[in-house]
């Protein structure tokens, strides 16, 4: 047989040739394409029910939201365990599937057994939601928001929270491969109302009519449409509150003549939400830090550089001019070796 392989290369030079460029060619070409991580994903296949709650203490959270939880997915298919971690106003369950049911049939499971659960945790505890399509080892790039030298006085933290949510965020979340960018310190900007109970008293207010008021006046509605001279016009109310005068002047209690307005019991100012943690660097104080997220299978260097060319574009327009981005790759792929990922 090999003596037949040998004459039959000898007499072909030419085809043998060709034929060996060709699988030579392909290899190159599959190297290429090779999904290629620091550290291959051997997570296995789970998904995460999260619940939060502002108010609920930790036994509360286990009775309320854990529980109904776990009991709707206790019946799924393909389950191989289910573990759970209740905390104050947070309630993270995990569910655990055979590797053979894929990454989304489990999901999909999961998304109507969610509904059930709803209708078994009270009104206002909150509501369950699945996690991203990740894991542990998709946090593949990392960055912080920071002001340019001699800007310093310029913006702060929460103008550089703010910046990062509604300009960042939103341009990096369209990349494909990315499943999720989340957020890290800074201030949650807040409007916020700080009601006077000597006025609210003096003016015959109560707390809830403030609260109601507030609530109520925010808020866009349709009305249909009207049609005149071959044209239609579309009829629509619009309350939406956009700065700090417009809450001021939202109407409380009405009445003749001199109607109670918001600013009338009450300062309205920016604020920022209660955090429990804060992202310092360097020794220079707060950062605000964003996490970018790789969707489970994907590759990583490719992802890794479809997002610095992101970045690059994301780093020119205003106000950006005043803020660098520094960024660096939270899986190093320059100083490990090459490791295929396993297929998912």
């Amino acid at each position: 047989m090999i003596e037949s392989i040998v004459r039959f290369s000898v007499r072909h030079k030419l085809m043998v040739f060709l034929f060996t460029a060709t699988v030579a060619a392909l290899g190159i070409f599959s190297l290429t394409r090779l999904p290629i991580g620091a550290t291959p994903d051997v997570t296995n296949n789970q998904v995460q029910v999260i619940t939060t709650s502002r108010n609920l203490s930790t036994l509360d959270v286990e009775k309320f939201l854990t529980y109904p939880v776990e009991m709707e997915m206790a019946n799924l298919p393909g389950v191989r365990e289910i573990r759970s971690v209740s905390k104050f106003g947070l309630s993270v369950v995990t569910i655990v599937f055979d590797d053979d049911m894929g990454t989304y049939l489990p999901r999909q499971l999961i998304a109507e057994k969610i509904e059930a659960a709803s209708e078994n945790i009270p009104d206002g505890f909150g509501k369950p939601f699945m996690g991203p399509v990740s894991t542990g080892l998709g946090e593949i790039y990392q960055y912080t928001l920071e002001v340019k030298p001699g800007y310093e006085n310029r913006y702060n933290s929460m103008e550089l929270r703010s910046i990062q949510d509604w300009m960042v965020k939103r341009q990096l979340s369209g990349i494909r491969g990315v499943v999720e960018v989340n957020t890290w310190g800074g201030y949650l900007k807040q409007y916020e109302v700080s009601v006077d109970p000597a006025k609210l008293k003096a003016l015959n207010v109560t707390l809830n009519e403030v609260f109601s008021a507030v609530s109520e006046n925010n808020n866009v509605s349709g009305g249909s449409y009207i049609e005149r001279g071959g044209q239609s016009y579309f009829v629509r109310g619009e309350g939406l509150v956009e700065n700090l005068e417009d809450i001021q002047n939202i109407v409380v209690k009405g009445r003749p003549g001199n109607p109670v307005l918001v600013k009338d019991i009450a300062e309205v100012k920016f604020g920022h939400a209660n955090r429990f943690g804060a992202i310092t660097g360097n020794g220079e104080g707060e950062k605000v830090m964003g996490q970018v997220m790789m969707l489970k299978g994907a590759n990583p260097k490719a992802v890794i550089d479809r997002v610095k060319e992101k970045v690059a574009e994301v780093q020119e327009p205003c106000p950006m001019e005043f803020i660098l981005i520094h960024s660096w790759i939270a899986a190093n792929l320059s100083d490990v070796p090459l490791l295929p990922l396993p297929k998912t």
